[in-house]
């Protein structure tokens, strides 16, 4: 069954950095948009961060931007979301995601998204 597994999250102090990994299964990974989503108060979720396939074009939210990068393994079919920096803001649950369509999440259609992880918790905590 096709599927995306979150891992790498974990608890660490202000300032610290962790580094979360969205492997997929059966579909090939660098086929499809990426997406990194996290809980956000008052919304359903928060996009994090999202990556084009075709040329690695990604966007990165304002609260984030200059933290956090998104990468991929191709040989490991994995995509990878390091976090540095990181504040008490930054605590949630984070979910990668993935959809041959990048507008998709250009257009804030997460409805349509095909595939998600089950997510990973990141505490920021002293």
């Amino acid at each position: 069954q096709a599927r995306l597994v979150d891992s790498g999250g974990g608890q660490v102090q202000p300032g610290g950095s962790l580094r979360l990994s969205c492997a997929a299964s059966v579909f090939t990974l660098d086929d499809y948009a990426i997406g990194w989503f996290r809980p956000a108060p008052g919304e359903e979720r928060e996009g994090v961060s999202c990556q084009r396939s075709s040329d690695g074009d990604t966007y990165y939210s304002d609260s984030v931007k200059g933290r956090f990068a998104v990468s991929r393994d191709n040989t490991k079919n994995t995509a990878y979301l390091q976090m540095n920096s990181l504040e008490s803001g930054d605590t949630a649950k984070y979910y990668c995601s993935a959809d041959l369509n990048y507008l998709t999440y250009v257009r804030g259609d997460t409805y349509r998204v095909q595939y998600w992880g089950q997510g990973t918790q990141v505490t920021v905590a002293s």
